[in-house]
């Protein structure tokens, strides 16, 4: 019959999407009863029955037989000469229930109905795509990379979903191959094209803290929280951690035993450098901390203006700055105060000093930014740095140092005179 043909057609669509076989009834039930309202101009005596075991399909018409001069409404009542046509034992007063012949709807309908029918479906599988995946944001993931394009990496979950690890989510040692499995945290649900499209992100510090919620069960069961995590993606990472139980070392449990538990992670991210501190509201105390691995001799926290002047030892110094200025970015950003690192004899030393802006005419601003970045705001804290050391923290030429330094030294030499 024309309706077990066409429900077979519908059944591919439902191996495909592997919807649910409530769903599945429930959508075609819905769109064949849209089919009768088109053509009878109502469904309320119209039955539709879907056989989720065979993947078949009948439509049940009821009416009540009434005497032929009697009949009022054709949709709800049948006259008894035409009853007992279909079957002679009728009587008046009991209710007819006819199959409708698929054919009856005609080709173009029947087409149309399959065509709505594949268009919700799509929209379910859609729906119920952005809905897992929505509750899931935050979550760690495991996935098989299926394609490694230039701008983004393909994945694919268990279930077939495609999922993508934009370039600029990965840090920037990652390598993958096809087949293998990845790890990556649900950063978002985006839509293109009216298609759902789920966002992976290995650089975000939310995949920091699920790697640390799996390694230390200590955060899993909420004896410690993780109050902050910065980072610089396969760099460097700062976490502040805070315990709610006394008797356990937060900083201690998250390193573990000779470094057990952070060793992994740190393997996953790619050699990332860890620090984890102790968190505090003593806001001294905190950034103190958080220039780890350097030791402040001495700070000048202005609390109104968010700043904090901090003096160190000329050994201590790089190290605060880190490489590339990236630890005392990190430092900022945990604190959420601007910090500037300077020479502890820097601040004892009477002798005559000229602040770099003061050279704007002869030296570029965005070079002077970048001797401010690593904490070299004056002239003579440039000349005390070697041209080598200078190299290594900012990211300037070796000429471009060379021609400061000259311009420097010969207004020393001018004031001298």
């Amino acid at each position: 019959m024309a309706s077990i043909n066409l429900i077979d057609a519908f059944q591919d669509f439902k191996d495909a999407e592997k919807l649910d076989r409530p769903t599945m009834m429930k959508v075609v039930e819905d769109v064949f009863k849209t089919l009768l309202r088109k053509k009878y101009g109502s469904d309320e005596n119209f039955d539709v029955i879907v056989n989720a075991e065979k993947g078949d399909l009948e439509i049940i018409r009821r009416r009540m037989i009434v005497a032929d001069e009697d009949v009022m409404d054709p949709l709800e009542e049948v006259g008894y000469s035409d009853a007992i046509k279909i079957e002679p034992d009728f009587e008046i007063g009991e209710e007819l229930y006819e199959e409708v012949d698929m054919l009856d709807f005609g080709r173009r309908a029947i087409l149309a109905a399959k065509q709505t029918l594949a268009s919700r479906i799509s929209d379910l599988k859609k729906n119920v795509l952005i809905k897992k995946y929505g509750d899931r944001i935050g979550e760690i993931i495991s996935a098989e990379v299926y394609q490694v394009w230039k701008k983004e990496v393909l994945l694919l979950d268990e279930e077939g979903n495609e999922l993508i690890l934009p370039k600029s989510e990965q840090i920037a040692q990652d390598y993958f191959k096809k087949g293998e499995n990845a790890r990556a945290v649900i950063a978002r649900v985006d839509t293109k094209n009216n298609n759902p499209v789920i966002i992976l992100s290995r650089t975000s510090p939310l995949f920091l803290a699920k790697l640390l919620e799996i390694e230390v069960p200590e955060i899993y069961d909420g004896l410690i929280a993780i109050k902050k995590i910065v980072r610089d993606p396969g760099e460097r990472a700062k976490v502040a951690v805070e315990s709610y139980d006394d008797r356990i070392d937060p900083v201690g449990a998250c390193v573990g035993m000779k470094g057990s538990r952070i060793h992994g992670i740190v393997r996953e991210l790619k050699n990332e450098n860890i620090d984890v501190i102790n968190y505090t509201t003593n806001i001294q105390l905190l950034i103190q901390r958080s220039l780890t691995p350097a030791k402040i001799s001495y700070m000048k926290i202005d609390e109104e203006k968010k700043q904090v002047d901090a003096y160190l030892k000329a050994d201590q110094v790089s190290l605060a700055i880190g490489r590339r200025g990236v630890n005392i970015k990190l430092a900022c950003e945990l604190t959420g105060y601007e910090i500037d690192v300077f020479r502890e004899d820097e601040e004892q030393t009477n002798e005559f000093d000229i602040d770099l802006d003061e050279f704007i005419d002869e030296i570029e601003p965005w070079i002077i930014d970048e001797f401010k970045r690593v904490g070299c705001d004056t002239a003579r804290s440039v000349l005390s740095l070697t041209p080598g050391e200078l190299e290594r923290r900012t990211d300037l030429e070796k000429e471009t140092i060379a021609d400061v330094i000259k311009v420097l030294k010969e207004e020393f030499e001018r004031e001298e005179e």
